[in-house]
């Protein structure tokens, strides 16, 4: 069923005028406006510029997971007040920065975890990378994203075109060929990004075998976790199995960083 697009406000009854005497008269309900029900499409709207890769059927799944419960019409059409849209925020930036499974964010909500707890460890600090020139990317398996031509690529990243050419030797990152131009996805360009940075220290596309098969190994004990799931031929539990591989991808991401910061303290030490 599809969405409205429209805002639904519903106002209590205006408070009477002060009587001639000076004295108000009291009433019996609240003179203040009751706050904004929105519809799903309106909340997209309004959280897609924190999250970018939100859409009406992730939130719909979080109201599967009985993580949102929104009330609704009876003509059947969710409707999200300012608590649940809060609530919505809350979730997605437990996700994104410390990324929890939705077993352990229906755990922390339970007990009393709110938008305002998540902000300053959460927001803040992606903030302070970004201001470091730390490029961060929510980690989404199900969409390979917008494809760019090589010499866009060389362009945007300021990639040396024959490291990238290395990259592909190496297996690194693949690309596609084109119409004789080949073209890479959003992740492989963030790929080639941070090589770049790399480069810089000497590192070339022959060194990174090592991430190269540390990230296939992963892989493939996520899929070996998943793969009943992944090979079902029932969509919604085929959905339910990427969602869990993106939350388990997400997880071991963070893991990696603790280890990885953990042998560097070490070495510095």
């Amino acid at each position: 069923m599809t969405e409205l697009e429209t805002t639904t406000v519903d106002e209590a009854p205006a408070a009477p005028l002060p009587g001639a005497d000076g004295i108000a008269a009291v009433a019996e309900t609240d003179s203040r406006p009751t706050p904004k029900a929105v519809t799903i499409g309106t909340v997209c709207k309004a959280l897609v510029q924190e999250f970018p890769d939100i859409s009406i059927s992730k939130i719909r799944y979080l109201e599967d997971q009985k993580l949102l419960t929104p009330r609704r019409t009876q003509g059947g059409y969710r409707l999200y007040t300012q608590e649940d849209i809060s609530r919505l925020r809350t979730i997605l930036r437990l996700q994104r920065d410390e990324f929890l499974p939705l077993r352990v964010i229906r755990q922390e909500l339970s007990r009393g975890r709110t938008e305002q707890d998540v902000t300053p460890g959460g927001l803040g600090a992606r903030r302070a990378a970004e201001r470091l020139g730390v490029r961060r990317s929510a980690v989404a398996v199900r969409d390979h994203g917008a494809q760019y031509a090589l010499e866009d690529v060389v362009e945007e990243t300021g990639a040396d075109a024959n490291l990238i050419r290395e990259l592909v030797e190496f297996g690194v990152i693949k690309g596609e060929s084109r119409a004789g131009t080949r073209y890479f996805d959003e992740t492989e360009r963030e790929i080639i990004r941070a090589v770049s940075e790399l480069a810089r220290y000497g590192v070339g596309g022959r060194n990174l075998r090592v991430f190269r098969t540390s990230a296939d190994r992963e892989a493939q004990l996520l899929q070996s976790i998943l793969a009943p799931a992944l090979r079902s031929r029932n969509p919604e539990r085929r959905k339910e199995a990427i969602e869990a591989l993106e939350n388990l991808a997400s997880v071991t991401t963070h893991l990696k960083h603790l280890l990885l910061i953990r042998d560097l303290r070490r070495i510095a030490t």
